[in-house]
């Protein structure tokens, strides 16, 4: 696609036109551009180990370096030694154009991501600063990622349907109460939704992750594909389910499978279609991942 192309771009079938540093943070970055994941790279830092939800098909309890996912790192960093991290990994690989907070659990709900963010702001105020979240805290914390510049948020939207995401959801944790069932999956909605609205009124780029369910979700997806492409988000990426923790008796789909719900969901949003389910600790090109020389340094 070319620049002029990405000036003015169709979202949900209405033109929207992108000002210079909205068009960069989708230009440079690996997971908003498939142009972008061959010449750029993103370096992901470990510093939210705590989580809010439990979902269904996570769990973060073992690490394999040979494993890509989301929610596994080798370890969890402090917001020094994060920047310490930062420092190498623009020195040493240049190509890096985004620093990214996924993880391993959820990066709003972990002070030091705010740390991290704070201080990546003053020392490297160029880099395209992203984040990864369940949705559940955006609300209250969208502010505060404005103000330390974060133009590229994620969020993990599974069901815009209570009674699904009471399928998908264990619990929710938020303002000091437990939630489950129904009830817990109309809290994290509503603030999915809102938090979503929130960031596209802020000019954020927003992404969207959902998680293909067989037997779960998989007839709903493409009505939150539509529903949050009438809201404004740039790209929706299908994530075909890992088996583990309660849906370990799940198979996954198939990449036929995958391809297909994209195309379904594609009339009314842009399909992300080279993601590579990138672990918490990620770092280099998509799929060309060097964590190991940084963390051995």
């Amino acid at each position: 696609m070319t620049e002029n192309e990405y000036k003015t771009t169709d979202v949900a079938g209405k033109k929207v036109q992108w000002d210079p540093e909205q068009l960069r943070k989708i230009q440079e970055h690996p997971c908003f551009s498939e142009k972008a994941c061959h010449a750029f790279g993103r370096c992901h830092v470990p510093v939210a180990p705590k989580c809010n939800i439990q979902c269904n098909y996570c769990i973060r309890d073992f690490d394999c370096v040979n494993e890509s996912r989301p929610g596994v790192a080798s370890k969890v960093l402090n917001a020094k030694e994060a920047i310490g991290l930062v420092r190498d990994a623009l020195q040493k690989f240049p190509y890096i154009k985004v620093i990214g907070i996924a993880g391993p659990g959820e990066p709003l709900a972990n002070e030091d991501t705010f740390e991290t963010l704070r201080v990546l702001k003053e020392e490297f105020p160029n880099v395209i600063k992203c984040i990864s979240t369940n949705g559940l805290l955006l609300p209250e914390k969208i502010d505060l990622l404005q103000k330390y510049d974060v133009g590229n948020v994620t969020v993990t939207l599974n069901a815009i349907d209570p009674e699904i995401g009471a399928k998908i959801y264990q619990f929710i944790n938020y303002k000091g109460k437990r939630y489950e069932g129904v009830e817990g999956a109309k809290i994290l909605l509503e603030n999915q939704l809102e938090g979503i609205r929130m960031a596209v009124e802020r000019k954020m780029i927003v992404k969207i992750n959902t998680v293909y369910i067989p037997g779960i979700n998989e007839d709903h997806i493409p009505e939150i594909a539509k529903k949050v492409g009438e809201m404004g988000v740039y790209n929706f990426n299908v994530i075909p389910l890992i088996a583990q923790y309660r849906f370990s008796h799940i198979t996954p789909p198939t990449p036929e499978m995958k391809r297909k719900m994209q195309d379904a969901c594609a009339p009314f949003v842009r399909q992300m279609r080279h993601c590579q389910r990138c672990r918490a600790d990620a770092i280099g090109k998509l799929g060309q991942d060097v964590q190991g020389c940084l963390y051995s340094s």
